[in-house]
């Protein structure tokens, strides 16, 4: 267990659309799992208009399909870390170090792979 990676992977590069942004998960959590990764924070924002934005929801909904679940173990958004903290660092410790950064943060979700 020690020595599990965490990557940071910034899905709101560019202003992307819903849709380029669900394609750039897909790609960069299959690039990270391949490269042993266990552990993804994916920011997406919350979104400029203060009542959230559209990319956030998609990914979300997104790391929970079934199209996901051989890449995908488990997942939570910033704002239920301290529910699901236990759950999560036990799949990925790593992310024990990055708490302050997830912890309540609503434009992040994280990810631990399989």
């Amino acid at each position: 267990m020690a020595g599990m990676k965490v990557a940071e992977v910034n899905l709101e590069n560019g202003y992307p659309v819903v849709e380029e942004a669900l394609r750039e998960l897909v790609s960069r959590l299959m690039t990270c799992k391949g490269r042993g990764i266990k552990g993804v924070i994916l920011i997406h924002g919350y979104g400029s208009s203060g009542a959230g934005g559209k990319i956030g929801p998609a990914v979300r909904r997104k790391v929970r399909e079934d199209s996901l679940s051989g890449i995908v173990r488990a997942s939570c958004g910033g704002e239920q870390w301290m529910d699901k903290k236990r759950e999560i660092i036990q799949l990925c410790p790593a992310l024990a170090q990055c708490e302050r950064r997830i912890a309540g943060n609503p434009g992040v979700t994280v990810v631990v792979l399989k």
